[in-house]
């Protein structure tokens, strides 16, 4: 059995890498939704809806008295005081990594080392408007390329398990933290709501998500219904970034590490419980109760999960 703090090594290392990828998704969303026409005086707020759905508000407004593009833009990529920043992000990945080298296969390990060195190399100072999509599709790219070296190499054994745990948690926390940056956005006024320019960001978090295509396929006869997408992303467990597809794979290494353990830990039934949550629920239910309210609830019991694989694990 890995000892805890091992085991929490590899689940922080998948979800800071995951959580790097997820920061510059949120930050796609808000750059792509600037660029649109503003209407409506709602329109005017992403970058501070951003910094709100990244629940960084004490630590960016402690800093800076306005939410603009280019604060908030250096503040969730390159700012060494906030945790949840990319280059953050990736230190804590690469820091953790190093702790548990023999755990890590050749490519798991080179891909952590190689993208921190590339990273050194950025200067904030460099990464304007018109480099800053290119600069975001990189840091996707290489977490992409860590989980394409960690599922293509690695064993299935609990380092793992452990580290899909971390990927998943972490993913699921960022889908609904990207639906809600939608949410925020409309939230002042309502007249936006089924317009051009709510149809517009709706498509644009599709694409922030790499959902674009899939969504036209799995929903060919439809148009852009904020209804249908929410259902795509929360519900749809074929879309890989689903809250749905986020906790069958939670279940699936926990179940995994049950039966390596021959004990079933607490949290497995935390887990199950907000899988067949969100198995049993239709987005009529989540959209009368308040999709906001259904998303603020998810949120809470993925971070209670979190907490009670810690507990469960014995990672110090």
């Amino acid at each position: 059995m890995l000892l805890g703090r091992n085991a929490a090594s590899l689940f922080w290392l998948a979800r800071y890498m995951e959580r790097a990828e997820n920061t510059a998704r949120l930050v796609e969303v808000a750059y792509r939704i600037s660029l649109m026409p503003r209407p409506f005086e709602g329109h005017r707020d992403e970058w501070r809806s951003t910094i709100v759905s990244a629940e960084c508000t004490e630590g960016f407004f402690a800093k800076y008295a306005v939410a603009s593009a280019e604060t908030v833009i250096n503040y969730l990529l390159f700012d060494r005081d906030n945790p949840a920043s990319v280059r953050s992000c990736l230190d804590t990945a690469r820091r953790n990594g190093r702790a548990v080298r023999t755990a890590l296969t050749r490519d798991v390990w080179e891909s952590l080392n190689s993208t921190w060195n590339e990273l050194a190399q950025i200067k904030p100072a460099q990464v304007k408007a018109d480099t800053l999509p290119g600069f975001l599709d990189w840091i996707k790219q290489r977490s992409m390329l860590f989980r394409g070296a960690l599922l293509g190499t690695a064993l299935r054994q609990e380092s793992f398990y452990f580290s899909q745990l971390g990927s998943f948690i972490e993913r699921a926390d960022s889908t609904a933290r990207i639906l809600d940056v939608k949410y925020h956005i409309l939230l002042p006024r309502s007249e936006g709501v089924g317009s051009a320019i709510d149809t517009q960001q709706w498509i644009t978090l599709l694409r922030s998500v790499s959902g674009h295509r899939a969504y036209r396929w799995a929903y060919r006869d439809s148009d852009y219904e904020a209804w249908n997408i929410a259902e795509f992303l929360i519900l749809d467990n074929r879309m890989p970034r689903s809250l749905s597809f986020c906790y069958d794979w939670v279940v699936e290494s926990l179940d995994s590490l049950e039966e390596l353990h021959r004990e079933a830990p607490a949290c497995i039934e935390l887990a199950r419980a907000t899988r067949n949550d969100l198995r049993g629920k239709s987005i009529s239910d989540i959209f009368a109760t308040g999709l906001h309210e259904f998303l603020e609830d998810f949120l809470a019991a993925n971070n209670k999960l979190s907490s009670e694989i810690a507990s469960s694990y014995n990672f110090s």
